[in-house]
This record gives structure tokens, sequence and C-alpha cells, in this order.
């Protein structure tokens, strides 16, 4: 996708205005520049020190075939070198479309910039590789057919006039699908690591399979095979967009035009008037457990949707704040010296998946479709290794009721 022709990004407010937001993008930028360096020594140079510092005859012995660990760690850098293509292409492409400043970025990546970086290169596998079908399968297609199925009514060349949201959009690949589909899709992403990567792959990639990933090389834990984790895969699987162009065959509106990103809070920029009731759908998938207070969530879900409005949601109950203090999330935009702190406000709790339901319908809901545990699917997991986690999650549909004024908290 050229530059003019970029998803446009509502939202989004000047950096320079802000000098904490600022710091929190320098930070992001400086992790992808310094991913190679950072993962050379990290992962391999520490493994080779303590190699060494094996007794002779027992290191002697590892380096020699069936073991090579020396010839695998040369693999591994290889590896490493390959994703760093991929960091880098991510930062070179985001520099530039921040004007290309020189420098103010350098050294402001702390050690948990670096770990997103590397996080966020992995999730490539889930959301951008063919290897990935399966995960998204689980956990992207109930919803797309649930959406489909909502407006089957309306034809897809004529879908521009719904308005789907996507809150917690990461990598952008449901944002994708669901603009094929016709419809009009907002994606919200707060992480500035996952929306310079979602950026890049969305308008910076020439074409399929432009890249290498070696998504578990950086892993050496649980691994069958050294083939295993030196597995490669090529991102992305499609050219985001010719595949948009090719959709837009049929369309009365451009795909170009009906798919944008919001990189802001969640529950501060949807709640603004301008939001009010103006989508007629939200699309939920691994999203609602990164709530530190999920009524704040329900309450912004009910906000931006129009009255009948579906919200359709597949996730599991990972509570993301259940052993850290709210308010040190602190990843991407600010809110712009507003009152409502969004996710940094403080307090939290955790609800079990039948007191979720319960929530949702106490908040201006009713809920007209639920499956919960009878789903599986992996999160960026390797099918291969030796230990795997399955999520079973939670699937529902629920309908927003006609508004009745605020909604009474019990």
């Amino acid at each position: 996708m050229s530059s003019e022709e970029e998803w446009n990004a509502p939202g989004q407010f000047d950096p320079q205005t802000d000098p904490e937001e600022q710091r929190v993008i320098h930070a992001c930028l400086d992790s992808y520049q310094t991913y190679r360096r950072a993962a050379h020594y990290n992962v391999t140079h520490t493994r080779r020190q303590s190699f060494y510092s094996l007794p002779s005859a027992h290191w002697s012995l590892l380096a020699e075939a069936p073991f090579s660990l020396l010839a695998s760690l040369d693999a591994v850098d290889d590896a490493i070198d390959a994703n760093a293509d991929v960091a880098e292409a991510i930062f070179l492409s985001n520099l530039q479309s921040m004007g290309g400043q020189e420098g103010p970025w350098c050294g402001r990546a702390t050690p948990g910039d670096m770990t997103k970086a590397q996080s966020t290169l992995r999730q490539m596998y889930r959301d951008w590789s063919a290897e990935g079908a399966a995960e998204r399968e689980a956990s992207y297609a109930p919803v797309l057919a649930a959406l489909e199925a909502e407006f089957a009514s309306v034809p897809a060349s004529a879908r521009e006039g719904v308005r789907v949201l996507v809150p917690g959009a990461g990598l952008g690949r449901l944002v994708l699908e669901t603009c094929l589909r016709g419809f009009s899709v907002e994606g919200n992403e707060i992480s500035y690591h996952q929306l310079m990567a979602s950026a890049f792959i969305l308008n910076h990639t020439a074409h399929a399979r432009q890249f290498a990933l070696y998504p578990w090389a950086d892993k050496f834990s649980n691994h069958a095979s050294r083939a295993h984790q030196l597995q490669r895969v090529m991102i992305p699987d499609v050219h985001p967009a010719a595949a948009l162009e090719a959709s837009s065959a049929d369309k009365n509106v451009h795909a170009f035009e009906r798919m944008s990103m919001a990189a802001a809070d969640f529950c501060v920029y949807y709640k603004e008037p301008a939001n009010a009731a103006a989508f007629d759908a939200v699309t939920t998938v691994f999203f609602i457990d990164t709530a530190p207070n999920l009524i704040a969530y329900i309450e912004t879900i009910r906000h931006c949707l129009k009255p009948g409005g579906v919200w359709i949601n597949l996730g599991p109950l990972l509570w993301h704040f259940e052993n850290e203090a709210p308010g040190s999330n602190k990843d991407g935009p600010a809110t712009g010296g507003t009152a409502n702190l969004g996710i940094a406000e403080s307090g939290s709790f955790e609800l079990t998946d039948d007191e979720v339901v319960l929530l949702v319908q106490r908040l201006g809901f009713t809920l007209e479709r639920r499956e919960s545990q009878s789903l599986q699917t992996g999160y960026i997991s390797d099918p291969r290794s030796m230990l795997t986690n399955t999520y079973r999650p939670s699937f529902w549909i629920a309908r927003k009721l006609p508004d009745q004024g605020p909604a009474q908290h019990a």
C-alpha cells in the first residue's frame, strides 16, 4: 500500500505535545532498532559463555556431532538476524512515517520494551503466517461468521454502511479480514509496539512471503528436535494491499476507504461524545481480560454501540492486572490531559466467566448466544512443543438494549 493509501488513523494526537508520549514512542522505536544486538547478546552470547564454563571434556563432547551445540548456536544467530531484519523494517517504516528524525530514541528502550518487541515479532506467527492459520481459524472464524450472520441481509457489496469496531486490534489481521468482507471497520490499539508492527505489515510490505521469521529460535526449552526450534515461517502469508485491492472489485466503496486504526486508550477515546452510538457491531477477541476494571470496558462498548447493536466476544479470562498494580500499563497513547485516565485508573477486580456474563447483562445488554469452553485454541503456541498451553475461550453474543438513561449498578 502506498503512503497515499495508508489506512487512516482517527483518534491520534500530536505526540510532540506530550513529553511522556515522546518517551514511550522513542523507547518503542529503540527496542526495534536495537533488537539485533540485544538478542545476539541475551540469547547466544550468554549461552556460549555458559557453555565454555563447563568442564572442557564436557563441552568438547557437546561440541561434536551428533550434538553440535556450537553449530546450533550459530544457526540461532542466523535466525536472530532474520528476525532482526523484520524488526529493523518496522523501525525504518515508522521512522519514515514520523518524519525521519535522527537519534532522540537512542538508548531509550528498557528491558520491558525489548521483551515487548520480542513478543510482538513472535505474534507475527499467529496473525501473519500460514502456519498460524489454525489459531486464527479458532479465534477469528467464529467471530467473523457471527458478524456475517448478523448482517446477512446486507449484500457484501453494500456493507460499507455497517461500522464495526475491533478493540485490542493487535497486529491487525482481524481488522483486515473484517474489511475484506465488505464492512467499514475501525481497529483500536494502545500498544505502540503493536501499532508500529501492524502499520508496517498493512502499509509497507511489498508482497506476500516477503520476510523469513523464526518464531521459536530464542526459546531453548521443550523442543523435540533442533529443527523445531529453528522452524522458519514466511510473513505476511497474504499481501494486505493486494488483498484489499482484489476485494474491492465488487464493492461500492474501496477497502482503503473502509479501514482505519485509532491509536488511543479504548476507555478514553470511545467514551467521547463523537463516538456515541457510532458503531453497529463491536468484536472483541482475547481482549476483555486486559481490563483492570471490566465495568469501564462494558460501559465504553455500550456508549459507542448503536441501540440494538451487537457485541461479539471470544476469549479467555487471563486477567492481565491480577499480579500487578493498575496504572502501571503505559505502553501507548496518553489521555491528552483528560480527567478520564482510561486503563490507568486505579482499582481492579477479576471475575469468573459466569460473573462476566451476568455483569454484561446487568449493564445494558441482553445475551443472545453463549458457548462456554466448547472451543479450544493456543495463543502464539508452537504445536510441536513438548509443552503447550490450550485455552478454552468463552464465546458469546450480546445485544445492546435501547437506552434507558444511565445504567444502574447493583
